[in-house]
């Protein structure tokens, strides 16, 4: 095939939103797997991982709080997105407030850009996203491993707009590439409000530099401002290269089985923790008494590290429990791998019983 051939089947391809190969580095990007929760209240209080897997709320100091939401409300060829809506305003923004909607990377994933060295390959980031009004935000990537970031804005409207934003090559001294391992070291910041230690410089915007607090996030807005205020967004990629291609669309078990590396539990997706009483979200273990082990493997292959893991007696909130023949009675989680845990029944009754109880695995970055 001749070259003018390739580009005009290239042209083709792209325009039929079918480019090939794994492009896009971010997990979960149009917000289909949610194994925690659909929709949590009174979030801004902490930092924590709440409803579409992968996405960290990150927050501090701020009097404002959200509704952060998994919703059927996407653009054309995407079925969900992530709303946050804004139910507590704060229009008296401290130096050191922050609010962050942000997905980190492990270093092992990230070699491909080459960042730091000679060669290194422009990121670019594209999204779609819409707000109730006319809003600037910011996305910023942060190397974690080297302590250098760089920004760029963009602005809302009240309809779906994809934004594509390229980020210049990080060629440094050397000093600076990504670490090969599974702990962070990149994150990919959407900013939606800050107090004047993240606004108070100069926006740094045309190339990576040591992170200065001051040029983080110059010239944005406050999702806080209003609790008329909402944000949604989803179709979120992240790719190495000058151009922003189709976004690449994988199915739900792949897409699942991608999230199961940082969190997963032993309950239907979308139920919560300790209140279903369904029997398919109970795992049913046979002990004959106290220090019986019975292992059980992780889903979807290997984890990201060992995990956090929480036991919870059937229909219950209490951790640390299994319900043996109608009774709560002490349990643990022990030999936590990568790949399976075990557990172990610290107090039985007599005889043969069956322990009911859900778990959940953290190995989030």
């Amino acid at each position: 095939m001749s070259k003018a051939a390739e580009l005009a089947k290239w042209g083709e391809v792209s325009t039929n939103g079918q480019v090939s190969g794994r492009r896009n580095i971010i997990i979960n990007g149009a917000m289909n797997v949610a194994q925690r929760s659909t929709s949590v209240t009174g979030i801004g209080a902490a930092t924590g991982y709440f409803t579409c897997d992968r996405w960290l709320i990150e927050t501090a100091s701020s009097a404002g709080r959200l509704t952060m939401t998994q919703t059927a409300d996407g653009p054309v060829g995407f079925a969900n997105c992530l709303k946050l809506d804004c139910t507590t305003a704060d229009t008296s923004i401290a130096a050191g407030e922050f609010l962050e909607l942000q997905q980190k990377f492990e270093g092992q994933d990230l070699q491909s850009i080459g960042k730091g060295v000679a060669g290194a390959k422009e990121i670019t980031v594209s999204f779609y996203v819409k707000a109730n009004a006319a809003f600037t935000f910011g996305v910023e990537l942060v190397d974690a491993d080297n302590g250098r970031q760089i920004t760029k804005l963009y602005d809302t409207t009240t309809d779906w707009v994809r934004h594509k934003l390229t980020f210049p090559a990080d060629v440094d001294d050397g000093s600076s590439p990504f670490d090969d391992d599974n702990a962070s070291s990149l994150g990919l910041l959407f900013w939606l409000h800050a107090g004047a230690t993240y606004t108070g410089g100069t926006l740094n915007t045309t190339a990576w530099a040591d992170n200065t607090n001051a040029n983080r996030v110059a010239g944005i807005d406050s999702f806080y401002s209003s609790t008329d205020n909402n944000f949604f967004i989803t179709g979120v990629q992240l790719e190495v290269g000058s151009a922003a291609t189709p976004f690449e669309h994988r199915s739900f078990g792949e897409e699942l089985a991608l999230c199961q590396r940082y969190y997963q539990n032993s309950f239907l997706a979308g139920n919560v923790p300790g209140v279903s009483t369904s029997v398919l979200d109970v795992i049913h273990l046979l002990s004959w008494g106290d220090g019986n082990v019975s292992g059980y493997p992780f889903q979807g292959g290997s984890m990201r590290a060992a995990p956090a893991v929480v036991l919870r007696p059937q229909a219950s909130v209490t951790t640390g429990k299994v319900n043996s023949n109608g009774t709560d009675r002490a349990a643990v989680a022990s030999s936590i791998g990568t790949k399976q845990v075990s557990f172990i029944l610290v107090t039985s009754g007599t005889g043969n019983a069956y322990n009911r109880f859900t778990w959940v695995a953290d190995a989030e970055l």
